[in-house]
């Protein structure tokens, strides 16, 4: 055990180092700004400009998850049901995959693609989606070269994610209830 400064034994006095020494890095301001981005809480959403949807339509919504995320106010709808579940990454990711779809320019893909990656893919992401390893790994792979396909395998596992389990807890929830009243 180490006690009193003179007393202490070579190792004690490099390990104090060595911890004095993580501790400086840790402490130091990051190298560009691009390293330590704080994450602003984004904007309430607003409701959606589409109109209510009848109680037939919503109806629909139980048996076809697509049906759902197709309409803008079950979009909408969906999200904040998943968001009181601590779950609105699966649908965001969605979301974000089919945006990234519609991308033409190679410029512009390889900018979205990488945003995606960090925000839901890369292990430690602030929004990382539950995917299994080699979902990750294929993933990842598909980034050298982006195109509009790179991430078909890992949002085809969220939405049968959705659809199996977070689907069926909506449509059981008491806002889904209210609209197909």
């Amino acid at each position: 055990m180490c006690k009193g400064l003179a007393a202490l034994p070579h190792t004690c006095l490099e390990r104090a180092k060595e911890i004095k020494t993580k501790l400086g890095t840790l402490l130091q301001k990051p190298d560009s700004t691009i390293d330590f981005i704080i994450p602003f809480p984004e904007k309430p959403e607003k409701p959606p400009k589409a109109q209510k949807p009848s109680p037939e339509e919503a109806l629909q919504w139980r048996d076809s998850l697509e049906k759902l995320l197709q309409n803008p106010y079950g979009l909408t709808s969906f999200r904040s049901f998943l968001r009181s579940e601590f779950s609105e990454e699966n649908a965001e990711f969605w979301v974000a995959c089919e945006d990234y779809k519609k991308t033409k320019s190679p410029v512009k893909m390889a900018e979205k693609a990488k945003k995606i990656y960090e925000e839901f893919i890369q292990t430690e992401a602030p929004k990382e989606v539950n995917i299994d390893h080699f979902t990750r790994a294929v993933t990842m792979k598909n980034l050298v070269e982006p195109s509009p396909t790179s991430f078909d395998m890992a949002q085809k596992r969220i939405f049968a994610l959705m659809e199996k389990d977070s689907l069926p807890r909506f449509v059981r929830s008491e806002f889904y209830h209210e609209l197909i009243k």
